[in-house]
């Protein structure tokens, strides 16, 4: 494996890449809030549920995301 690929492999488990992280499946719950707006001015309770679904998959990997942040955070003295 070569330097470059090894660097980004490290990246997702770095602090910069969970805040990365944070930010992108922050972003994706815009797109969930927009599709249950449409799905209630619709009437369409399919859409409903799986925009309730999404937004239960997205809290779920915030959580997870927040939890590694906390884990990656332990080893700094400052962040407590």
């Amino acid at each position: 494996m070569s330097a470059m690929a090894k660097k980004a492999k490290n990246f997702k488990s770095s602090k910069s890449g969970v805040y990365v992280s944070l930010g992108t499946t922050a972003f994706g719950a815009l797109s969930v809030v927009k599709q249950a707006r449409m799905a209630r001015q619709d009437k369409d309770t399919l859409r409903l549920i799986d925009a309730a679904v999404s937004a239960a998959a997205i809290v779920t990997g915030l959580a997870i995301l927040y939890r590694e942040l906390k884990r990656l955070g332990d080893d700094d003295v400052l962040l407590g």
